[in-house]
């Protein structure tokens, strides 16, 4: 059973851990929805940041139903995805997808991505 929090170990937490993401990813993925960026990290366990632009997703009650979801998929898949720093950038329409869309479609992205990782 996986935790239900989402501890600041977890998390990338400052511009510097973006910009080194965005600066050197080693892995990309997306979709219509989202697009996903890794790059290998030094720790043991992997750490998610989001991007919900404002522009993207206007109203807050959908890019904070976005963020729950985001961060819940990202949750029950962590183990499959270790020593990664992942960057989810949300892409304009997703607030109009109903959750289980929403989880699919994350669900194929982190299967993507892990396939992209072992391989390297």
């Amino acid at each position: 059973m996986t935790s239900t929090g989402f501890p600041k170990a977890s998390r990338l937490l400052n511009a510097s851990d973006f910009d080194a993401v965005f600066a050197n990813n080693q892995f990309k993925v997306a979709n219509r929805h989202f697009l996903v960026l890794a790059l290998n990290a030094q720790i043991s366990s992997s750490r998610l940041g989001m991007v919900v632009a404002k522009k993207n997703i206007p109203l807050a009650v959908q890019r904070n139903r976005i963020r729950r979801l985001i961060r819940d998929s990202f949750r029950n898949s962590s183990e499959r995805l270790e020593q990664l720093d992942i960057v989810v950038l949300v892409r304009k329409g997703t607030d109009k997808l109903g959750n289980p869309e929403i989880r699919s479609s994350l669900e194929t992205l982190w299967r993507d991505l892990e396939k992209k990782h072992v391989a390297a």
